[in-house]
């Protein structure tokens, strides 16, 4: 059969680094607990600021996966 069904669940993953490093670990966190992820989307971006200066990203991602 052709159809699918996925189910969605959103994480937040936070980097000194960049928003793809926040990316990167919020979709490899997830994959730890929840398998066959299929897909991301970014929902959110934001950070943190310290003395005039970007500290953190913080990035709010729905990963998706599909129903067996």
């Amino acid at each position: 059969m052709g159809d699918k069904v996925y189910k969605k669940i959103r994480v937040v993953g936070c980097s000194a680094e960049s928003m793809e490093a926040a990316v990167e670990l919020a979709v490899a966190k997830a994959s730890r607990s929840v398998h066959g992820l299929a897909w991301f989307e970014v929902i959110e971006s934001r950070g943190a600021i310290s003395d005039g200066k970007v500290t953190e990203w913080q990035v709010t991602v729905e990963v998706g996966f599909r129903i067996d």
